[in-house]
């Protein structure tokens, strides 16, 4: 299997990174394809000042690709918060061998796509929805009120902590 070095040596990659994780920089996400069906190396594919649902125009149902996403989070005003999210897509025509490597390729890519909160794993675009991803975000951070209206009433622990 070729190192990390060789499937990300496009230098825009490592650019775009520092590009969504920056406060300085409008980038907030990030999408990395391979070169070709039969290349492992990646390429950077695109980036965006969107959210992530404009990420998630950029996937196509017969690709594999890794994502990177800045969303921000916060109850009001001023408990706001930048979290990122990790996205390893393999669409639902994505060939089994490529779906294979990508196990073991996503290794490499989190050598460079180093800082995330969570990391989703799908071919489903129900999974990327901007509410699911921010819920996933939200649950990693720790305690929180905002939902508690879904979960009062349910037997849930946020009962008694979120009235």
């Amino acid at each position: 299997m070729p190192q990390a070095a060789d499937i990300l040596s496009d230098p825009e990659i490592n650019q775009a990174y520092e590009d969504v994780r920056s406060d300085k920089s409008d980038t907030t996400w990030l999408v990395l394809k391979y070169a070709s069906a039969s290349s492992d190396n990646l390429k950077l594919a695109g980036t965006g000042t969107g959210a992530i649902a404009e990420m998630t125009e950029s996937l196509a149902d017969d690709e594999a690709a890794y994502a990177y996403v800045r969303i921000k989070l916060g109850n009001d005003e001023y408990s706001e918060r930048v979290k990122f999210a990790f996205v390893v897509w393999a669409g639902p025509h994505v060939k089994v061998m490529r779906k294979a490597k990508m196990s073991f390729q996503s290794g490499q890519v989190k050598q460079v796509i180093r800082t995330y909160a969570v990391e989703v794993q799908t071919g489903d675009r129900r999974d990327l929805d901007g509410e699911a991803v921010t819920l996933k975000l939200r649950k990693a951070m720790g305690a929180n009120c905002r939902f508690s209206s879904l979960l009062v009433g349910r037997g849930c622990v946020a009962d008694f902590w979120c009235r």
